[in-house]
């Protein structure tokens, strides 16, 4: 019996350690692999759970997205489309009966609204609307539809072989994926009777109007839009209220020059939470959101989330009124909290180191997508302050690969300021031998690294380096006075705080000083050309959509309002755009071999800020490369492009850095 046993044991041994040997890392290809679920919708009654689950195609090189739901013991999973276009927006009728979704079947005019029978049978097309649904909601009592559609293109009589030229006198004319912007086409919102198939037009004129969602009762529907003179010019969103019947007219409830958004009335109708700007500028790029609590008859808000310091968003009401959950974005987490408007009372809810992405509730029961440092996004059961896993579609890949090491860092930067962010370590890498470094700077720059899956810096550690993402000043996550210290400042303090970060990990013997590198995207691209410039201690950079001289970008990307009320116009401020424009300006100071990426496009960060510094440091004999993704807007998606950026990433580090 003890041979046996002794044989049993070594045999199971065996099997572990052959098991963890085959594991593998994450590598640029696995793309394609990775499936991503978003959007968790909680039926009437709290028995399912549906939701969107998107894959990739690698044969068509695209993505496909189709409707599965739930049960909430988690027992059993069903897909429910199979179409090969895409669905979205699954959302339940108020009776169960139905689960409505967007897709542009059949016709391809965009996304129309489909009915899905849960007796069975087929998904109908109820709608068929020259252009598509953008959003829509169920009327309480399930026998109309609130949609918000925007205007139709005009029409083309197909005798026109010439397109007619683009005429434009906004303030704005260009904006990603949209392109120039020489429609006058409006988002308004419209009453479609299922039963009739009857469409009332609700709103119109020349604004746009969004966020719309009706009052608990049926009789009024809430909603956002600009409505001042040229809503080109400002970002001034006010919170309307409108009667649900044809010809009603909407009355604005709240009054903050400043931008009100996200409404969601309260259980009784009585309320209206949403989040209100910090600032009440016309422009505000370094802010954060409130969460404000208004009568919905108007009068003074109640600012429950002033006095944290913290982004909140996703507000949604308790069954009884007497609380709000509510999604706080905090130093490199995003968790939820309760706020108490009776008593202003704030408190947080444990989730360790889970990063909530959205909540729905119905039923009595909450659904959360989240995600941890080796779990990818996933949907849960959110009961007593815990989560219980629900979808596990990102095991099949999961389950074969092993992990970088992820913990926080943090650092002093020179002027006194704490810097944090998130370490990356390959998983087999040696805690007493210093590793070459890579910095990968974050975008926005109103955004933050935290610790929810990061499937880029785990490719690149699984590659061999450390990884380290930083949340810079400029970042939320920190409180306001954090995110507007580079208000008109670019490329200073950001700099030193990412230097400091990169010192720390060098003195803590985790980084090689003679092997870094360094890159980023958007304004993780343009941070990359500013810490180039400033210091030749990184051996290889990738610069992704990026711009080392900001002048070159006015009136040429969308960013027009930014620059005249954070820096000003070039012929009155021309000393800032000198100050701020360096890596170009100084590029002979420039010794580090550089990529530079984007879209072809990209009217967020148009081609040429890139083409600038190509030609700079090619003109100087400095290696260089330029890679142009064709058809690509600012963010890149088509799947062989992805994995192709991420594969050049590698590739040009690995010849500098590890030679």
């Amino acid at each position: 019996m003890r041979k046996a046993g002794a044989t049993f044991i070594f045999l199971l041994s065996l099997t572990t350690l052959v098991s963890a040997q085959t594991k593998r890392v994450l590598k640029p290809t696995d793309i394609f692999k990775m499936p991503s679920v978003s959007d968790p919708q909680v039926s009437p009654d709290g028995q399912w759970v549906a939701y969107t689950l998107t894959t990739v195609d690698s044969i068509k090189d695209n993505r496909s997205t189709d409707i599965w739901m739930v049960s909430w013991d988690g027992k059993t999973s069903l897909q429910l489309t199979f179409s090969p276009e895409s669905e979205s927006a699954p959302r339940w009728s108020p009776d169960g009966k139905y689960l409505s979704f967007l897709s542009s079947r059949q016709e391809g005019k965009g996304s129309q609204l489909w009915l899905l029978d849960r007796r069975g049978g087929e998904a109908k097309r109820v709608t068929t609307f020259k252009s598509g649904i953008s959003a829509y909601a169920w009327a309480p009592d399930g026998k109309k539809v609130l949609l918000t559609i925007t205007d139709p293109e005009p029409e083309d009589s197909g005798k026109v072989k010439t397109a007619k030229p683009m005429v434009m006198d906004k303030y704005k004319i260009k904006q990603d994926v949209q392109g120039y912007r020489y429609k006058n086409l409006y988002s308004h919102l419209y009453l479609f009777d299922i039963e009739k198939k009857k469409t009332d037009t609700l709103t119109k004129g020349s604004f746009n109007h969004s966020a719309a969602v009706w009052s608990p009762d049926g009789t009024r529907i809430a909603f956002v839009s600009n409505q001042t003179e040229d809503p080109d010019k400002n970002e001034n969103t006010d919170i309307f209220i409108i009667d649900a019947k044809p010809g009603s007219v909407a009355k604005k409830l709240t009054t903050w020059t400043g931008s009100d958004n996200n409404p969601q009335w309260s259980p009784d109708g009585q309320r209206i939470v949403y989040t209100r700007s910090t600032s009440p500028e016309n422009y505000a790029m370094y802010d954060q959101p409130v969460l404000t609590v208004v009568s919905a008859s108007g009068g003074e808000p109640q600012l429950l989330s002033q006095s944290l310091d913290r982004g909140v968003g996703s507000p949604r009401w308790l069954n009884d009124n007497t609380g709000i959950i509510a999604l706080v974005t905090d130093d490199r987490e995003q968790y939820p909290a309760l706020f108490v408007p009776a008593t202003n009372a704030y408190t947080k809810i444990e989730v360790g180191n889970n990063i909530f992405q959205s909540t729905n509730y119905a039923g009595g029961k909450w659904a959360v997508l989240a995600s941890n440092p080796t779990t990818p996004t996933e949907v849960y059961a959110f009961e007593n302050s815990s989560l219980r896993r629900l979808t596990f579609h990102t095991d099949s890949l999961m389950k074969n690969i092993k992990l970088a090491k992820v913990s926080g860092v943090t650092a002093k930067a020179k002027d006194g300021n704490t810097v944090n962010g998130v370490l990356y370590r390959p998983a087999d890498s040696a805690e007493t031998k210093p590793m070459p470094l890579l910095l990968i700077i974050h975008g926005g720059p109103v955004a933050q690294d935290d610790y929810g899956f990061n499937m880029q810096s785990q490719v690149l550690a699984g590659a061999g380096y450390a990884v380290v993402n930083v949340n810079y000043r400029g970042s939320n996550g920190r409180g306001l006075a954090y995110t507007k210290a580079i208000s008109g400042d670019w490329g200073n303090l950001e700099v030193v705080d990412l230097h400091a970060v990169v010192d720390e990990l060098v003195k803590q013997g985790i980084a090689d000083s003679a092997r870094l590198g360094v890159g980023g995207w958007s304004y993780g691209g343009i941070l990359t050309d500013y810490l180039i410039a400033t210091d030749t201690r990184f051996k290889a950079a990738v610069s992704g959509a990026g711009v080392g001289f900001t002048m070159s970008l006015y009136g040429v990307d969308q960013y027009i309002m930014q620059y005249d009320n954070e820096i000003g116009p070039p012929w009155k401020n021309l000393d800032t755009y000198l100050k701020i424009g360096y890596p170009l300006l100084k590029a002979d100071r420039i010794k580090t071999p550089t990529l530079f990426m984007v879209g072809e496009k990209d009217f967020n960060v148009p081609a040429v800020g890139s083409e600038q510094m190509y030609q700079a440091l090619r003109s100087q004999g400095i290696p260089t490369q330029y890679v142009v993704y064709p058809g690509q807007f600012h963010g890149i998606t088509v799947p062989s492009y992805q994995a192709d950026r991420l594969t050049r990433y590698i590739e040009w580090f690995n010849k500098y850095i590890k030679k």
